[in-house]
């Protein structure tokens, strides 16, 4: 039996990988920021829920994941695998707390630092997982980071792909720093969730007409990380998959090394970790 924390497991497509998880028999920890949310979540698993639990926590500040992890950690000393589902769409331009604009902070940055604050639980295990989910943004050297990390003015047409291009060279930071530790990309394809609740009304309507033609299925978004969970064949180097619903189908994640050092660096200035 695994221990899996699912960040963003208290809906979506983060809610079905912890169904389908809790099914296949591992132990689950949703981490959200809506303790009803998460409570309803725990309510739905039926017997199931004597092997989850629920953390509330605001990944969007620094503060709030440090204080989500130090949770995490006073009731788990051991974590299989870190699911990172969590994200928002947004076109406005806000910051945080810290000065960050939300996309960036939790599209890329609290999973950075999540992921380091919890590295010593996931250290613990014989082989651990940490998973991260993107919009379809296969790895890249093609892309310059010289807005990096603010992002200011924040547009998200000419921000975005930098934003969660970054989870790609997080992963192969992990891979080079932590040898028991297996990293991911998983593409969430296009289902529908409550992450599209803020887009513009002329998507959601969009969405809505043709939808049942052109997205996923929720079941189709989570399978890849299901199976990367359940299974060790991947292991050997950092992978992204693209397809969803496709496991089989993964590009191995290899950038440039400088690039990748520049990015970390500052991840590490802004969060301390």
């Amino acid at each position: 039996m695994k221990t899996i924390l699912i960040a963003g497991g208290n809906s979506g497509i983060g809610l079905r990988a912890a169904r389908d998880l809790l099914g296949h028999g591992h132990r689950l920890v949703l981490l959200g920021r809506d303790p009803r949310k998460g409570e309803a979540a725990l309510a739905s698993f039926g017997a199931a829920a004597d092997r989850a639990s629920f953390v509330a926590g605001d990944l969007s500040t620094h503060e709030g994941v440090r204080d989500a992890a130090s949770r995490v950690l006073a009731k788990h000393d051991r974590l299989d695998a870190l699911v990172h589902t969590t994200g928002v769409f947004t076109f406005e331009e806000s910051r945080t707390a810290d000065g960050l604009h939300p996309f960036f902070a939790i599209n890329y940055l609290s999973r950075y630092h999540l992921t380091q604050l919890l590295l010593p639980a996931l250290r613990k295990a014989e082989q651990s997982a940490v998973l991260m989910m993107t919009a379809a943004i296969p790895p890249t050297d093609e892309m310059d980071f010289a807005r990096f990390p603010e992002f200011a003015p924040f547009s998200l047409g000419r921000d975005r792909k930098a934003v969660q291009l970054a989870n790609h060279h997080y992963a192969a930071h992990l891979a080079r720093t932590e040898p028991g530790l297996a990293p991911g990309v998983v593409n969430a394809g296009s289902a529908k969730t409550d992450i599209m609740r803020v887009a513009p009304w002329y998507m959601r309507a969009a969405m809505k007409v043709f939808g049942p033609l052109a997205l996923d299925s929720v079941e189709t978004s989570a399978h890849n990380v299901v199976e990367a969970v359940r299974h060790d064949t991947w292991h050997s180097t950092p992978v992204y998959w693209g397809k969803p619903g496709r496991f089989d189908q993964r590009t191995p994640i290899t950038l440039n090394a400088t690039t990748t050092k520049h990015l970390m660096d500052t991840s590490r200035e802004l969060t301390g970790a």
